[in-house]
């Protein structure tokens, strides 16, 4: 599990140097060259994508999303877990649900050939690759509802 984490968590980070450079390196080329880098745009909507769908899981694993917990210390600690767990389980539908409409734009944009304007990057393979993360992050949540049920204290998920 923690080769996996330790994947996310470097292609996430790679995205976002990679975003830092290409915008450096475009501003320095507007600056003093008056010329802007071809495509910085289009590699930049790429390294966005990437950089927030493999942290997307990992932040789900952490607990880093927005939480509403002003009543957890007023209710029941039993209620609490299966509060959780439905939680959990609410987002994962609500992620599988959108792995199946990103794939099905996947497979439009593989159809259709479509790519980018600039520098004709296919975009299916990063249509598919959301599709994908957003179906392992479900499954993160999953498993979350699952260890909020089966924990002896009800640990926060």
């Amino acid at each position: 599990m923690k080769r996996i984490e330790s994947l996310f968590a470097t292609v996430a980070a790679i995205a976002l140097f990679a975003m830092m450079v290409l915008t450096f390196a475009d501003v320095v080329g507007r600056k003093f060259f008056d010329n802007s880098l071809t495509g910085a745009v289009e590699l930049t909507e790429i390294f966005m994508t990437l950089m927030i769908y493999f942290a997307l899981p990992l932040a789900s694993l952490v607990g880093e999303h927005i939480v509403f917990d002003l009543l957890d210390k007023l209710m029941p600690a039993a209620l609490l877990r299966w509060q959780k767990a439905a939680s959990h389980g609410l987002t994962a539908a609500v992620l599988l649900g959108a792995a199946w409409v990103v794939r099905e734009r996947a497979a439009r944009t593989m159809e259709y050939g479509d790519m980018t304007a600039t520098l004709e990057i296919k975009l299916w393979p990063f249509h598919s690759l959301v599709a994908v993360m957003l179906v392992v992050t479900a499954v993160v949540h999953l498993w979350l509802a699952w260890r909020s049920t089966h924990t002896e204290r009800g640990a926060a998920a």
